[in-house]
C-alpha cells in the first residue's frame, strides 16, 4: 500500500486530498497542530495515522518524519499543503507578520522535503506543492503570503530539475480561492488568518472539486496545475500580460475591499 504524507491535513482542502487519496487505496499520515481537527480526522479510517507537529519547529518536523519513515514500508507522495494567510496593506504589517508566514509556508515546507528526500527517492514517488494564484501574480492585501508562495514555487521547481534524475516528480497546484473557512476567519495580529477565510475573494471553488483537480493534475503527470476557472485564467493571462493582470485583479479584489 502506498503511503502519502499531507502537512496541514486535519481539515479543509488537506482533508479533501486524504479523503480522495483514502478512497485510492492509499495509506495517509497527517501532520497538523495538536487540537479537535487532529483528533476528529482520524475517523476517516484505519488507514490514517496521525501526528502532531509544528511545522516551524524543525526538530520536531525531523522526529515526526523519521517515525512515518520508519513505520511505514514506503513514502510515495509528500503534499505540502499547511498554510496560513496574511490580509492587510504592508503598510500597516509589522516585519514579523513577513517572518511568521514564511516559517510557516515556506520554511515548513523545506524542512519537512530535507526530511523526507531519500524515501522518495527511494519510492521514486512525488512531491505535491499546494501554492497559489498568489504563487504566481500579485495579490492585493497579500504582500507576505504572495511572497511566500513564490518562494515555495521557486524552491519546488528547482527541486524538480534536481530530483529529476532520481525518478522523483514534482507537481505544484495553484488554486485561486478555495472556500475552507469562511465565517470562520480567527485573524489575529498583523492580518494572519487561516486559509479560505478572506471575505474579499471570487468565485470561490469548494474544497473537494479543488483536491479533486489537484490530484486529476498529478495523475496526467502536469508539473503546474492551475486548479478552478479564475487559476487557469490568471495563469494564461499573467503569461500574456502582467500588466492587464495586475488592473483586473486591483479592479476585482482592491476596488471590493476598500
Amino acid at each position: 500500500m502506498k503511503t502519502a504524507v499531507i502537512t496541514g491535513g486535519a481539515g479543509g482542502l488537506g482533508r479533501a486530498l486524504a479523503r480522495r487519496l483514502l478512497g485510492d487505496g492509499w495509506h495517509i499520515a497527517i501532520l497538523d497542530l495538536q487540537g479537535q481537527e487532529l483528533e476528529a480526522v482520524k475517523k476517516l479510517g484505519v488507514e490514517v495515522s496521525t501526528f502532531a507537529c509544528d511545522l516551524t519547529d524543525e526538530a520536531q518536523v525531523r522526529a515526526v518524519c523519521a517515525a512515518i519513515a520508519e513505520a511505514r514500508p514506503s513514502v510515495d507522495l509528500v503534499v505540502y499543503n499547511a498554510g496560513i494567510t496574511q490580509i492587510g496593506l504592508f503598510a500597516d504589517m509589522p516585519i514579523e507578520v513577513h517572518r511568521k508566514v514564511f516559517d510557516v509556508n515556506y520554511f515548513g515546507a523545506v524542512h519537512v522535503a530535507s526530511t523526507l528526500l531519500p524515501e522518495v527517492r527511494a519510492s521514486k514517488g512525488a512531491h505535491l506543492a499546494i501554492s497559489s494564484v498568489a504563487g504566481f501574480a500579485p495579490l492585493y492585501r497579500r504582500s507576505a503570503y504572495s511572497a511566500s508562495k513564490h518562494a515555495l514555487e521557486g524552491f519546488f521547481r528547482t527541486l524538480a530539475s534536481e530530483e529529476k534524475p532520481h525518478g522523483v516528480r514534482v507537481h505544484i497546484a495553484a488554486p485561486s480561492f478555495v472556500a475552507t473557512n469562511l465565517g470562520n476567519p480567527e485573524q489575529r495580529p498583523g492580518g494572519i488568518a487561516r486559509p479560505g477565510s478572506a471575505a474579499d475573494g471570487i468565485d470561490y471553488m469548494d474544497a473537494d472539486e479543488a483536491a479533486r483537480v489537484i490530484l486529476d493534475g498529478m495523475r496526467r503527470g502536469r508539473a503546474m496545475i492551475p486548479v478552478g476557472r479564475v487559476a487557469r485564467a490568471a495563469w494564461l493571462l499573467n503569461r500574456l500580460s502582467p500588466r492587464l493582470f495586475s488592473r483586473l485583479m486591483e479592479r476585482n479584489i482592491a476596488d471590493d475591499g476598500d
